[in-house]
């Protein structure tokens, strides 16, 4: 009963972090606040280390709890707060729900030349400051992808139908939102990890958690010297089987009646099953020192070695990142011109918009690791995942996309604010509004001031700073001009510009590094204050 109850726990407190985690990525109607969602990630391993090298303080040290809960129990974080293992779970127990199969695991053997081989290459690529083969292998970041890309768009979807239901019985209790599609290279890469980690999990238990995933590697280093832990009873086993049955991680070995505490991921699901009381959930005896023998196939990793791994990802301080410039979208040739008109001019970034508050694209690149969090919550959808705008190193990371997407709101923090990584980092609104992501350009021969002689002006008009103010042009016209000063790169302007991209009239061109805009000048008033309050 009580090892019934331990399991139950667990199950419960993994269902109450995934159900958490899902809601802050899909939460459309923005119920939970930013606080409140970075409490819920404030425990995920990687976000919280690459947090805590920014800001050094005990408010992003949640890996260092999570190290110590591991040194005493084992792979907690595994099994009831990593958002992807609990995602694995859940197809496992579809699984065996289908599967009427007595014997549904059995012990197989590690492979450490891989398991330690990816994690070693995850820690090297992090120490030289490219954060790509994290973004690829971290489970926090694989799984928000999941409920950003595949998850999120569906919830949308449902909530919409039901809305356009509900608003023909004259109900707006639910109103429709907005759904912007990734791009499909995109969409298509996550639907395969997504399936392939459904196939794994359905198959083959934990097996991600126990192969490719580094931050279950550098765990299990440490749950091998975990002081609490499942241990079997070699005088009252009886070999039957069950508990090598239930394990997702199979790590029980019954012919040596041995447990590779490597890649045990604490889910307590051998212990219920037993019905020798042959397997427990207890310290190490004083009398008969258990002893963690390596399984057959695995090297030898001494405490020593883990606590070195982590302290060369904790101790990096110094982050030498890698960025490519930004390709741009269109790769089109220019239009020609109706008459004698010049043909289009191709309107291409030299360098991508990154977020306010990420200070430079090096920066950002270095750390971000592509979650998906800032995007899933951004509320004009600007941000979108990079395909080639970064270049590979920046793969899946957001950028600002003003063309397909929006514009950046002049009164909004909102990514700044959830940012788990630190890769952007918090902003006061008013410092917001004097970042300066990029400037504006504005490239007259497309304008259609110039080309149809027809009055637009949809560029001042949602310019918040009054960078882009209007001028007199010809035959009664006026035309855009631009104070680069007074811009923030918000992208106002260039998301209304009419002229199809990739030939638009204004877009903003990129600061490798962020600036400082000018304030704009307020305008005088009109009237004259009076002398008197009441000059009658």
């Amino acid at each position: 009963m009580q090892h019934s109850n331990l399991k139950k726990t667990r199950v419960a407190v993994a269902l109450l972090f995934f159900s958490l985690t899902l809601f802050s990525f899909i939460d459309i109607y923005e119920v939970m606040p930013e606080a409140f969602t970075s409490n819920i990630i404030f425990l995920q391993f990687v976000p919280s280390v690459l947090k805590f090298i920014q800001v050094v303080s005990l408010s992003a040290a949640g890996f260092l709890i999570i190290v110590v809960v591991t040194f005493l129990l084992g792979r907690i974080y595994c099994s009831a707060v990593c958002p992807l293992g609990i995602l694995q779970d859940i197809f496992t127990f579809i699984a065996r729900k289908r599967i009427k199969k007595k014997v549904f695991f059995k012990f197989k053997k590690a492979y450490p030349v891989v398991r330690y081989g990816l994690l070693g290459i995850a820690i090297l690529s992090f120490i030289v400051g490219t954060s790509l083969i994290i973004n690829l292998l971290d489970p926090y970041s694989n799984a928000g992808r999941i409920f950003t890309y595949s998850i999120k768009p569906v919830f949308v979807w449902g909530n919409n139908v039901i809305a356009g239901i509900l608003q023909g019985q004259k109900i707006y209790s639910l109103h429709v939102i907005e759904l912007v599609h990734a791009s499909w290279t995109i969409t298509i890469y996550v639907s395969l990890f997504f399936v392939l980690i459904a196939y794994l999990s359905y198959k083959r238990g934990r097996l991600f958690c126990n192969l490719i995933c580094p931050v279950g590697t550098l765990l299990g280093l440490i749950s091998k010297k975990a002081l609490v832990k499942v241990r079997i009873s070699s005088e009252s086993c009886t070999k039957c089987g069950k508990c090598a049955s239930a394990c997702k991680s199979e790590c029980i070995d019954l012919k040596t009646q041995n447990i590779d505490y490597s890649r045990c991921v604490a889910c307590y699901d051998c212990l219920p099953v037993c019905n020798d009381d042959a397997i427990k959930y207890t310290l190490s005896s004083k009398k008969k020192k258990t002893q963690v023998k390596v399984v057959k196939g695995e090297k030898t990793v001494d405490r020593r070695g883990a606590i070195a791994t982590l302290l060369a990802i904790t101790a990096s301080s110094t982050i030498l990142a890698q960025h490519g410039h930004g390709q741009g979208h269109g790769h089109g040739r220019g239009n020609g011109g109706f008459g004698n008109r010049p043909p289009y001019k191709l309107s291409e970034r030299e360098y991508p918009v990154t977020p306010p508050g990420s200070k430079s694209i090096e920066r950002f690149n270095s750390l971000c690791t592509a979650c998906g969090l800032c995007i899933s919550a951004c509320p004009t959808n600007v941000l979108q995942p990079a395909v080639t705008e970064y270049g590979l190193v920046g793969f899946m990371q957001p950028h600002m996309d003003y063309a397909h997407a929006g514009f950046c709101n002049f009164d909004c923090t909102r990514c700044s604010d959830i940012c788990p990584t630190g890769a952007i980092l918090p902003l006061s609104l008013e410092e917001k509004q004097l970042t300066q992501l990029g400037k504006a350009v504005f490239v007259k021969r497309n304008c259609v001031v110039h080309r149809d002689g027809t009055d637009c002006g949809a560029c001042s008009e949602h310019c918040p700073t009054k960078a882009v103010s209007m001028v007199p042009y010809r035959n009664g016209l006026v035309i855009p001009e631009v104070n680069q000063d007074l811009c923030i790169g918000c992208g106002a302007c260039e998301h209304p510009c009419p002229v199809d991209y990739p030939h638009k009239a204004i877009y903003i061109e990129g600061n490798p590094v962020h600036q400082i805009a000018q304030k704009p000048k307020e305008e005088e008033s009109q009237h004259k204050a009076l002398d008197e309050d009441f000059p009658f």
